[in-house]
């Protein structure tokens, strides 16, 4: 009976650690300074082509190859999405609402007004959401992340 209590012991403590682990996918972070979302979402000329850390809260994952998440600025109502190669990184539907460190290169798609509105109504399609597609005027920049590696609380 003793060396029964003994095994559950050990086995909900190594339950209990591994719920409080971060998940790492793709390449381990190497960089040490986090840059905010906002100020790559002020100044992104600034910051495309270069690598950087940013951290926040994961607000939403794609639901069809879990190939992209959209992570919440620091400023209200702003975000970045991360986007990274179909199958290389898979981000679980289960990240939404939890804590994210990602490492990426960021990037400029320079979009005509057909492209945004296609990307605009294919990711709404993944997220199961909406878009008013007659708010998309003209040709458009779109900033986003090409994640690396990520750690997810």
């Amino acid at each position: 009976m003793k060396k029964h209590s003994l095994f559950l012991l050990v086995l909900f403590l190594l339950s209990v650690t591994t719920c409080f682990a971060a998940m790492q996918l793709g390449e381990p972070l190497t960089l040490e300074e986090v840059t905010k979302v906002s100020e790559i979402n002020q100044h992104p000329d600034q910051y495309t082509g270069k690598r950087v850390l940013i951290e926040g809260l994961i607000i939403n994952v794609c639901a069809a190859r879990g190939c992209w998440m959209d992570i919440a600025s620091d400023v209200p109502f702003e975000k970045i999405q991360v986007k990274v190669v179909d199958g290389e990184i898979v981000f679980p539907l289960e990240a939404k609402g939890q804590m994210a460190r990602v490492e990426g290169i960021v990037e400029a798609l320079h979009l005509t007004e057909d492209q945004a509105r296609s990307l605009a109504e294919h990711q709404a399609k993944e997220s199961g959401g909406q878009v008013d597609l007659t708010s998309i005027k003209g040709p458009s920049t779109y900033y986003r992340i090409r994640g690396l590696g990520a750690e997810i609380d």
